[in-house]
């Protein structure tokens, strides 16, 4: 059975039709309405082997667009927005009036931007419970690097709304450390946006690298991928107000590593280091 928002059968449009409101359009030349692979992927049927099943990658995302075209996302965002007002919002109202006031979130996500893992739902929080920003491979630069969204949105997390845990959340299989992974250590022109960004990661990289040469790309990019999270954890220290407060026992950082394979998570917590009068990320758990 095929996938949707909301879990209805999808309302099917011929090829040549066009909706009224000009949002589907014709299926032919430069014209074809095209939503992107990702978004598509998801709401295919769910088939554990569905690209082996289809052939090739080509014939995946081909099957995926000609999906695509019979598809009223916005009708069904329409639905899904009306269902949470009907099913969550109406029978909770004083909760998110009072939301609508004011926030005083105890936790703080720094997370990846990837669609497949979103922290909220993974972690269950409710609206107003965590203060959170995504970036690409959730990558947290130390404060000699300058500002970024991701650094005054902790700044804000911290000194205004007081949160008491820092979360950053990073997952397998991250594109974003992918394309770190595979940049050239030697090359130093960046020629994107993406690569000037992962490069904030080469230290995690280079450990990684100089550690486990021995194994293959995929399994590299799964070590480095921790490596990265952990040095995120150490970088939030180089920020004053984020160290004074950690000092203080006023507010604690942790690490997560969620696998998308399997649905665990590793996690870490920061730690005084005594022997070096600084702070280690120790105290590995697994929950499965």
């Amino acid at each position: 059975m095929a996938l949707t928002l909301c879990g209805r059968a999808r309302r099917l449009v011929s090829a040549t039709s066009v909706h009224k409101n000009g949002f589907l359009h014709r299926q032919t030349g430069s014209d074809r309405f095209q939503f992107g692979e990702a978004k598509a992927i998801r709401l295919l049927p769910r088939r554990t082997n569905m690209v082996q099943e289809l052939g090739s990658r080509d014939n995946f995302l081909q099957h995926n667009r000609e999906i695509e075209t019979s598809y009223d996302f916005l009708g069904e965002m329409r639905q899904r927005f009306l269902r949470f007002k009907r099913q969550k919002y109406l029978p909770e109202i004083e909760k998110f009036q009072a939301l609508a006031i004011a926030q005083s979130p105890k936790v703080m996500v720094i997370g990846c931007a990837d669609s497949r893992v979103c922290p909220s739902y993974v972690l269950g929080f409710q609206p107003g419970e965590a203060f959170t920003i995504r970036n690409v491979a959730n990558l947290i630069t130390p404060i000699e690097y300058g500002p970024t969204e991701t650094n005054s949105a902790l700044e804000f997390a911290v000194t205004t709304l007081q949160v008491e845990y820092i979360i950053v959340m990073g997952h397998s299989n991250c594109g974003g450390i992918a394309a770190l992974m595979s940049h050239p250590n030697h090359q130093e022109q960046k020629s994107s946006l993406v690569e000037r960004w992962v490069m904030n990661g080469k230290a995690a990289k280079l450990r990684t690298q100089a550690a486990s040469s021995h194994l293959s790309f995929d399994e590299q990019c799964r070590r480095c991928e921790k490596e990265s999270i952990k040095d995120s954890v150490m970088n939030l220290i180089t920020y004053p107000w984020v160290r004074d407060r950690v000092k203080r026992g006023e507010l604690k950082i942790h690490g997560c590593y969620y696998n998308l394979s399997d649905c665990s998570l590793e996690k870490w917590r920061l730690s005084s280091d005594t022997i070096n009068n600084g702070f280690c990320v120790s105290d590995r758990e697994i929950w499965a």
